[in-house]
């Protein structure tokens, strides 16, 4: 078992994406357990009853776990930008960036709402970027580079041939992304050809393609294709991955 992690991703490079990944994951669902028991205590009285599980406060103002996040990665850029350490601390650093990581953006609608939007309709954003965010570490960790090509795409292909797939890449990616598409967009970069489906594609009525270019039959084929049984799809992955359904008075 060793021989094949050291063969497989010590010496291919890819043991930090795995132990970010891991460090995200265990630490965005035990996150998402703990903001649950919290939500479901304040629910029931007022969180004062001597359980260890309730929210953070320092000096009367209540700390978003987000805030913890945004701290340990910066230390951990840091450390890893200052002494570059090799196996088996760039494993632990990564671990620990990967769970910083996973509490900033488990409140990342927070971030663009400049406010506790979290058990709201918008706090569900938050979901979105986790998502994304774990797909991403998923191709990062197949060995998928940020915008689909490897080091030795030039060599291989050419100048020319690669600067092409470049330009048409980011191209389409963008057309997926200005049609209201984010989490596809977002995905495609280090996914090459998922965004093709995406821009060739509907565009999402609300979205800056749809005003732009949609009028009459086609906005209304929009409105149509992203109606109500697309939203309650949406929400059922949504309410997966989050642990539960979003309903009631702001807490985390």
């Amino acid at each position: 078992m060793l021989d094949w992690y050291q063969a497989n991703l010590v010496d291919t490079g890819r043991s930090a994406a795995l132990w970010v990944l891991v460090g995200f994951v265990v630490t965005y669902a035990a996150t998402r357990r703990i903001t649950l028991r919290i939500r479901a205590r304040s629910q029931e009285g007022d969180g004062q009853d001597g359980s260890a599980v309730k929210d953070v406060f320092i000096g009367g103002v209540h700390i978003h776990h987000q805030v913890w996040g945004i701290l340990l990665v910066l230390v951990v850029g840091l450390l890893e930008f200052r002494f570059g350490p090799q196996p088996p601390w760039e494993e632990v650093l990564a671990a620990l960036f990967g769970a910083g990581a996973a509490l900033a953006l488990d409140e990342f609608a927070l971030w663009l709402h400049l406010e506790d939007v979290y058990w709201t309709e918008e706090g569900r954003k938050s979901i979105d970027a986790v998502m994304v965010a774990g797909v991403v570490g998923l191709a990062l960790l197949a060995g998928t580079s940020p915008i689909g090509l490897n080091s030795g795409s030039v060599q291989v292909e050419g100048l020319v041939a690669t600067s092409v797939f470049l330009v048409f890449h980011i191209g389409y990616t963008m057309i997926c992304l200005l049609k209201g598409k984010i989490a596809t967009g977002l995905i495609a970069l280090p996914v090459p050809a998922i965004a093709i489906i995406g821009a060739v594609r509907l565009a999402k009525p609300s979205s800056f393609w749809a005003r732009r270019f949609y009028s009459g039959p086609k906005m209304a084929r929009a409105q149509e294709r992203f109606g109500e049984r697309h939203r309650a799809r949406q929400e059922r992955l949504r309410d997966f991955f989050s642990g539960g359904r979003w309903a009631g008075p702001p807490s985390g």
